[in-house]
């Protein structure tokens, strides 16, 4: 049995990149296994805040930030995915800052 833990990720999809790069994160995250949609202007995968298992993202000044309740290799998976297609839609390498993308 696989066991919920905490996920978080920050990526280097800074809040002051030109609108025509944030004009085209949406369209990754309705590709996103999961979409469930917005809440109150949040993008949400496969749940809810109240709900068992669930991804939720914002933009901080550290980056895009996401939040998330799943299994870890479910985790591992999904956010290693977004990286990959958010990577090819926006034209540069996306990933973490502290792992060197910048």
């Amino acid at each position: 049995m696989s066991e919920i833990n905490s996920q978080n990720c920050n990526l280097n999809i800074w809040y002051d990149l030109p609108d025509e790069v944030w004009d085209k994160v949406p369209k990754i995250y309705e590709n996103m296994p999961g979409w469930i949609g917005y809440k109150n202007g949040t993008p949400y995968w496969f749940g809810y805040e109240e709900d068992d298992i669930f991804v939720v993202a914002s933009v901080e000044p550290s980056g895009l930030s996401f939040y998330a309740q799943m299994d870890d290799s479910d985790w591992i998976t999904w956010i290693e995915q977004f990286k990959r297609e958010a990577s090819k839609v926006l034209g540069f390498d996306v990933g973490e800052p502290e792992d060197g993308y910048m």
